[in-house]
């Protein structure tokens, strides 16, 4: 992974410095909270509902071992035990002291982290898909990439007050587990024509008030082009993006309003203009930021499984649990961080220091964190399988649902989010314990829960999502149907009326039940049988007694 230089730990130092004395400044009473909001923001510094809350950086989803351990001391030290991971592979504490948060950025930076610019009308955090470098179904590991965007946008001076927020997100493999397309800006690595990388490039997605799918503006850009080419896409959405209302602010705004085309030649002429310059990469400087990411020393014979007692959970934990690595003899784990009835996305600190021991022994000391809030262990040899299994069922984390109907995305919503309209986290906890006796039988079924119009927790890209809103001063959840963010990125559409905190957990079961009926056959998911029949049966279903 990517280590600090001189130059990023004298950057995050200074950070931390400056921050300290803004925070001083906001406890003496000199900062008004409104003067103190755009700094602490710059510093992922939030004010909720309760508190304030800290986002801190995780670079496309890449921890250490020592990494992991920190925030594990730090949600012992400074919060209430635990961390939340977000959809952004973030982690987020919601109860720091205000005085404390200094304290805090000054012991990350001991460990190469920081909170910067993950919030605020900037560059967020560059997300990638949590298999990278050890999936055999990428072109290449596309996190030197994602390091190269990130040091690029890290305090860009033209891009630090930009229209709104900025996310982008980049893969490498056929099968999107990244969401490219709900991105600003989303980045397929390939190969070209000619045999060298290059990426295909989306622009213009989102969610939240008005969702879009991103749509492509080029494809065969070859790599050393790839900053030039963002730079030149954030000049125009900077040049033309309005500022007059937050609602209407995101590129995905101005890209609707005047059409690919348009939008296309402006980022061509600007690119044109750019694209031999300063931001050209060269080819050594990419080799020296891939170096960072050199496959780790794999065995070339590992040891195979050794002998086990039966165990159906062990083996449904393999099934869905574990991917194919491209290394022989080694397996990627995901592990679950939705225990049934748990909260979607918290691990204690305890867990967060038991994770971080099997990563240092069974995993060449990393983590990954994925966008839909669960951990990754990418490189087990499939002999430790087994006991990698049993540890993480001593910490409740064994959970075999990766991809099941208890694998819930959710935001952390009214119990914590002063923007949020309606609790997501119950609705969570008891969708999970409604559906999970019969997960299996379901099979895969993303389920995501916003709660509010922001949708941090994705419910529009959800094949069944669910969006909190408030009516008549109580909360109520609409009901969404035929969402995803992968490859084959759909937008859900509203069933009809929605309902109560008890009924929508009920509905949520009639759509399982109305799927269970009628699709062809176990091995049809879905989706499939969604595309195939269409909303009316899961309407009618829902709606027909009422």
């Amino acid at each position: 992974m990517y280590r600090y230089d001189e130059f990023d730990a004298e950057f995050v130092r200074q950070r931390v410095a400056q921050f300290r004395d803004q925070v001083a400044r906001r406890l003496s009473g000199e900062l008004s909270e409104e003067e103190f909001k755009p700094l602490r923001l710059k510093n992922g510094v939030y004010l909720q509902l309760h508190a304030y809350m800290l986002r801190i950086a995780i670079p496309y989803g890449t921890l250490s071992a020592r990494q992991l351990r920190k925030l594990a001391q730090i949600a012992r030290r400074y919060d209430r035990g635990f961390g939340h991971f977000t959809t952004r592979q973030n982690l987020q504490f919601n109860w720091p002291k205000l005085s404390d948060i200094p304290d805090i950025l000054e012991e990350l930076a001991e460990v190469e982290m920081h909170a910067i610019q993950t919030s605020g009308n900037n560059v967020r955090n560059v997300t990638a898909d949590h298999f990278a470098g050890a999936t055999a179904e990428e072109v290449a590991d596309p996190r030197p990439y994602a390091e190269i965007i990130r040091q690029w946008s890290s305090l860009h001076p033209e891009f630090s007050f930009l229209p709104r927020k900025f996310k982008i997100g980049i893969t490498a493999s056929e099968h999107d587990r990244s969401a490219i397309k709900t991105h600003d800006i989303g980045l397929k690595l390939q190969r070209l024509a000619n045999g060298e990388l290059g990426f295909a490039v989306w622009v213009g997605g989102g969610q939240g008030r008005t969702p879009y799918l991103a749509q492509k503006i080029r494809d065969q850009l070859p790599a050393e082009h790839l900053l030039s080419y963002i730079e030149a896409i954030l000049r125009v959405y900077n040049l033309h993006g309005r500022r007059d209302n937050i609602h209407k602010a995101r590129i995905k705004i101005l890209l609707n309003n005047i059409g690919l085309d348009a939008f296309k030649r402006e980022v061509e002429a600007e690119w044109l203009r750019i694209r031999d310059g300063v931001l050209k990469l060269p080819e050594p400087e990419i080799r020296r930021i891939a170096a960072y990411f050199a496959p780790p020393a794999f065995a070339a014979r590992p040891a195979p499984a050794g002998l086990r007692p039966a165990d159906r959970g062990f083996d449904r934990w393999v099934t869905r649990n574990t991917h194919a690595h491209k290394q022989p003899g080694y397996a990627i784990v995901t592990i679950s961080l939705k225990p049934i009835g748990g909260i979607p996305g918290d691990a204690s600190a305890a867990q967060m220091d038991a994770i971080a021991d099997l990563a240092e022994r069974f995993s060449f000391d990393e983590v990954r964190v994925s966008h839909e809030q669960n951990l990754v262990l990418p490189h087990v040899r499939l002999g430790d399988l087994w006991t990698v299994y049993q540890e993480l069922k001593a910490i409740g984390l064994a959970e075999a649902n990766a991809g099941l109907a208890t694998d819930i995305i959710a935001c952390p919503g009214l119990d914590y989010c002063g923007l949020a309209n309606a609790r997501s986290i119950p609705i969570a906890q008891r969708i999970s314990q409604r559906l999970a006796p019969r997960q299996h039988q379901v099979g895969e079924l993303k389920i995501k829960i916003s709660g509010c119009i922001n949708a941090c927790g994705h419910h529009h890209v959800g094949a069944i999502g669910i969006l909190g809103v408030e009516k008549r001063g109580e909360e109520h959840y609409q009901l969404l149907l035929g969402g995803s963010g992968s490859e084959d990125a759909a937008l859900a559409s509203i069933t009809g009326p929605g309902f109560g905190p008890d009924g929508i957990v009920d509905a949520v079961e009639k759509v399982v039940d109305t799927y269970l009926k009628l699709r062809s056959g176990p091995e049809e998911a879905f989706l499939a049988t969604y595309a195939r029949l269409g909303m009316h049966p899961f309407k009618e279903a829902l709606y027909a007694a009422a």
